[in-house]
């Protein structure tokens, strides 16, 4: 019969299947879509502490979310354990379904055993904003910090994320380092599973 289709009809939106397909959004589209939230945020805000702060609130969101999907989708509802695992997994599979390529190093902090940092020579949320003199430090990497924190936290590793610029020989650019310090307590659960 022509236009019977074989589909199965889903009334819900909760009931259509996940896609495992590649989605990827416009380049440009996610460039003007994140500068509306950058300019909307730096209207409501004094000073550039404060809007660091709210850029990483939103991508705090947005990690807990992509935790959610990720564990749901790859993983069978299951969480990583181990310090290690976790860390591995925002550096490899997370970047990869946000920005599309692992990210460029994932390294211990020499001075404290609490600290990784995750870095990025070219950030893809700085790589389109120009930012003013008189906004001098200010760094769009607080909302992927923002996003490594949503996922750090909700799967149980509490963890102070932020993001810094760190200057590299040779280049106009400086270098986006995620800094991860990691609460006690993830530390003590580590040394316990041994």
């Amino acid at each position: 019969m022509i236009g019977v289709s074989k589909m199965k009809p889903y009334t819900n939106v909760l009931d259509r299947p996940l896609s495992k397909g590649k989605l990827e959004v416009s380049l440009s589209a996610f460039a003007f879509l994140f500068s509306e939230l950058v300019q909307y945020n730096q209207t409501q805000v004094d000073n550039i502490a404060e809007l660091e702060r709210r850029l990483e609130d939103a991508g705090y969101a947005v990690g807990a979310r992509v935790l959610e999907l990720l564990c749901h989708r790859d993983k069978g509802n299951r969480r990583e354990t181990r310090l290690l695992g976790i860390l591995s997994f925002v550096h490899s599979t997370v970047w990869k379904v946000l920005f599309g390529k692992v990210a460029d190093s994932l390294e211990k902090g020499t001075e404290h055993d609490d600290e990784y940092m995750i870095s990025e020579k070219e950030l893809l949320v700085n790589r389109f904003i120009s930012i003013p003199k008189d906004m001098g430090t200010f760094n769009c990497g607080a909302f992927v910090a923002g996003i490594v924190r949503g996922v750090l936290d909700s799967a149980g590793f509490p963890a102070i994320v932020t993001a810094h610029f760190v200057p590299m020989d040779g280049q106009q650019r400086p270098r986006t380092t995620i800094l991860i310090k990691f609460a006690e307590e993830v530390l003590q659960r580590e040394a316990r599973l041994g």
